[in-house]
């Protein structure tokens, strides 16, 4: 190679090496921060209106700190908490943040590492403060968009007060399991409670029934009673008009009445069939078997 090019390719590597330290291209997705000698200078595409683009910035004095415009999820690690009932609980969560202050979150957390750490223990706090306040039942299944509704208020409230430059957009809960060394005496204490709802419903249940038994005989014996009550009423008042119109044909004719009389009587008498009668010949008794003037 020809000696006297050596100096152009080193002016034109030099030049590369501004050239690429000046430009600088921020995406939609991201918002940047211009720092110089350590102190931010300048914000790039942060809030709703988009400045992304390919920008510029002194070479090797100004450093560029990108962070991410979209919702951020962070698992948390397993925290134990003590509910309000004094059951123990293994709760395992995550947060949804957006960073919506990128240098109030370079002031405060500097990079996503720490970040991470710090808004990890802002929820877990959070969670022993809000969980230790509700019973284990409500956290487990219960209430447990009650509760979450509680933590995320609790959780935003810490990190307005933190000056993180997060908005927070969700705390949820993924796990609340017992922990290992208590899951077998709980369950049997969970076996008991059930046993113990279990009999007192059969109780109540037996009691109901003996109760609707008691009703029904009772109605049965007021319904029998009525019903006897209102047929021996209506017997009676039969009989009263059988006996008025039996009167009032009697009077009218005696020896129809004399003879419907005997008429009874014969039925009375010989009804079954098997009667045995001993009469004298001159009895009047058979009047009516006989023919003449004296059947009458």
């Amino acid at each position: 190679m020809n000696q006297k090019y050596i100096p152009y390719l080193i002016g034109a590597f030099v030049l590369l090496v501004v050239l690429a330290n000046t430009f600088f291209v921020v995406e939609q997705r991201e918002q940047a921060i211009v720092v110089r000698l350590g102190d931010p200078v300048r914000v790039i595409n942060a809030g709703p209106q988009s400045t992304a683009g390919l920008k510029m910035k002194v070479p090797f004095l100004e450093q560029v700190l990108t962070f991410d415009k979209r919702n951020i999820a962070l698992e948390t690690e397993e925290e134990e908490v003590i509910a309000a009932d004094q059951e123990r609980l293994v709760v395992d969560a995550f947060i949804r943040y957006r960073i919506n202050d990128p240098l109030q979150y370079y002031r405060t957390l500097r990079d996503d590492r720490i970040a991470e750490d710090r808004i990890q223990r802002l929820v877990n706090s959070s969670l022993r403060q809000v969980l230790g306040s509700a019973r284990s039942s409500d956290i487990i299944s219960g209430e447990r968009s009650g509760v979450m509704q509680r933590t995320l208020a609790d959780v935003r409230a810490r990190a307005t007060s933190s000056r993180f430059g997060i908005e927070v957009i969700d705390v949820r809960i993924r796990r609340a399991d017992l922990p290992q060394e208590n899951m077998a005496a709980t369950y049997r204490r969970m076996e008991t409670a059930r046993q113990q709802q279990a009999a007192q419903i059969r109780a109540i249940g037996e009691q109901r029934k003996r109760e609707i038994i008691a009703e029904a005989d009772r109605d049965v014996t007021i319904t029998l009673a009525t019903a006897q009550e209102t047929a021996d009423r209506t017997r009676g008042e039969g009989d009263a008009q059988r006996t008025r119109i039996y009167a009032q044909s009697f009077g009218r004719d005696a020896s129809f009445a004399s003879f419907y009389r005997s008429m009874q009587a014969y039925e009375d008498a010989i009804g079954q069939g098997d009667a045995t009668m001993v009469l004298s010949p001159d009895s009047q008794f058979f009047r009516y078997f006989e023919r003449g003037p004296a059947a009458r």
